[in-house]
C-alpha cells in the first residue's frame, strides 16, 4: 500500500479538512481528495463524511485510522532500521521545539552521544502539532515541547520550569516603554502580560520566534522576555542586561516519549536528558538571584495572586495530578478558594472544562496513562488547581 495515501488519510483525520491537510502536506487540494479517494477505492468504504464545514471520519473511517497509524509506525522502524548506518547498532529520532535546541536539546543529543556511540542520532525540528504527529507516526522517538498533546501510545514527563525573564540589550536597564518587543510566549503569557503590564501589552512589534527574539534585540536597542537559561550567556558577555524588578514567568518544559521505545535506551537518554536539565536549571537559578541582587523588592510572577474569576487557560504551566480511571468526573478549585469549582464531564482524550464563579469555558486535556487517568492542570493566571472531588 502506498504509505503516501496513509499519511494523507491521517492528516485529513487530524485537520477536520481537506484543505489543511493540503497545506501541511505542501500539495494541491486535488492531491489530497485524488489521495482520499483512491484509498477509499481500495477498502470499499467511504472514510470521510465531506460538507461544507470540512471532512468528518465516518465508522469505517475510524476503525482504519488506528490501522493506518500501525502501519505508519511500522513504516518508520523498518525505514530506519535498514538505514542504519554500518558500525552503529541502534537508532534514536529526536525532536525538539525552536526555543529548545539551544543550550538543551543539543547538549542533550552531545551527551548522548558520548554516553553511546554505537547510537545513530537524528534531530528533528517543529511546532508541537508538527512533532506529536512525528511521533504518533514513529518518525520521532522523543521529543521536548512546551505545550504537551497526548495521544494514545504516548507519555509525557514534566522536565524542567523554565523562567522567562525582562532583558534589554543596554546597560542598567530602568525602563524600557518605547523600546520593547513583545515575544508571543503562549495564550497563558498573554493574558498575564496584559494583566500586570498593560503598558506594554501592544508595543506595536510582535514576535511569535521564542528564544530567536535574543537575537533579534541585541544590538538594537530593544527588550524583550526570554528564557533565563538562553540568556545566561549574553548576560555573562555583557550583551544583555536584566531589567530590575521586572516579574517573571514560568513556563513548563516536557519530554514527551513514544511508549514502545526500548526501555534500555528510554533509560539512557532520559538519564542524559535530566542530566542536561540540572544543568541548565542550575544555570537559570544564577539569573533569578541576579535579578533578586538588582531589584529593590522581591521580583514578582506574572500572573501570580490575581482574581480567581480570570480566564483560565488549561495545559499551559499545567501540573499533572493522577486521577482515578474508569470517574465520570472531575471536580476542580483554586487553591484557598474550594468554593469555585470547574467540573468536567466523562473522562476522555479532551473534555470541555465547566467554570464556575464567573470562569470562562476552556479545554482540559484528560489523559490516560496505563491504569491511572492523568488529568492536565493549569492555573489561573498563577493560582494552581487541585482536585478536590472525583468520580462526580
Amino acid at each position: 500500500m502506498d504509505i503516501a495515501l496513509i499519511r494523507t488519510f491521517l492528516e485529513v483525520a487530524a485537520t477536520g479538512s481537506f484543505v489543511a491537510a493540503a497545506d501541511r502536506l505542501f500539495v494541491t487540494q486535488s492531491a489530497v481528495s485524488l489521495r482520499v479517494q483512491r484509498l477509499e477505492d481500495s477498502l470499499g468504504r467511504p472514510l470521510f463524511h465531506r460538507s461544507r464545514n470540512g471532512a468528518e471520519l465516518t465508522v469505517a473511517g475510524r476503525e482504519f485510522e488506528r490501522y493506518a497509524l500501525s502501519l505508519i509506525r511500522t513504516w518508520e522502524e523498518a525505514r530506519q532500521q535498514v538505514a542504519l548506518p554500518e558500525g552503529f547498532t541502534e537508532s534514536l529520532h529526536v525532536g525538539a521545539q525552536y526555543s529548545l535546541w539551544p543550550r538543551l536539546g543539543f547538549r542533550w543529543i552531545e551527551r548522548l552521544h558520548a554516553a553511546r556511540p554505537q547510537l545513530n542520532l537524528r534531530a528533528e525540528l517543529g511546532m508541537p502539532d508538527r512533532l506529536t504527529r512525528f511521533l504518533q507516526e514513529g518518525t520521532v522517538q522523543a521529543a521536548l515541547v512546551y505545550t504537551p498533546q497526548l495521544r494514545p501510545g504516548l507519555e509525557a514527563e514534566r522536565l524542567m520550569e523554565e523562567e522567562l525573564v525582562l532583558v534589554a540589550d543596554w546597560p542598567d536597564p530602568q525602563e524600557v516603554a518605547g523600546r520593547y518587543v513583545f515575544i508571543d510566549w503562549g495564550p497563558e503569557f498573554v493574558q498575564a502580560h496584559a494583566l500586570h503590564l498593560p503598558e506594554l501589552t501592544n508595543p506595536g512589534l510582535t514576535l511569535a520566534l521564542g528564544a530567536m527574539g535574543a537575537e533579534f534585540i541585541r544590538g538594537r536597542g530593544l527588550a524583550a522576555y526570554l528564557p533565563a537559561r538562553h540568556v545566561a550567556r549574553f548576560l555573562e558577555a555583557g550583551e544583555l542586561h536584566l531589567v530590575p524588578d521586572a516579574p517573571t514567568f514560568p513556563y513548563p518544559v516536557w519530554a514527551v516519549w513514544r511508549e514502545d521505545l526500548d526501555p534500555e535506551l528510554r533509560r539512557a537518554a532520559g538519564e542524559a536528558l535530566h542530566g542536561v536539565a540540572a544543568e541548565m536549571e542550575a544555570a537559570q537559578e544564577a539569573v533569578i538571584e541576579e535579578l533578586d541582587d538588582i531589584s529593590r523588592a522581591e521580583h514578582g510572577t506574572l500572573g501570580a495572586g490575581s482574581a480567581a474569576d480570570e480566564v483560565f487557560e488549561g495545559g499551559y504551566g499545567a501540573d499533572l495530578l493522577d486521577g482515578r480511571a474508569g470517574s465520570d468526573g472531575y471536580r476542580f478549585g483554586i487553591e484557598g478558594g474550594a468554593d469555585r469549582i470547574a467540573e468536567t464531564g466523562e473522562a476522555g482524550d479532551t473534555d470541555r472544562l465547566i467554570l464556575g464563579a464567573g470562569l470562562a469555558e476552556k479545554d482540559v486535556s484528560l489523559i490516560r496513562q496505563g491504569d491511572d487517568l492523568l488529568v492536565e492542570l493549569g492555573r489561573v493566571h498563577g493560582l494552581p488547581l487541585r482536585l478536590l472531588q472525583e468520580g462526580l
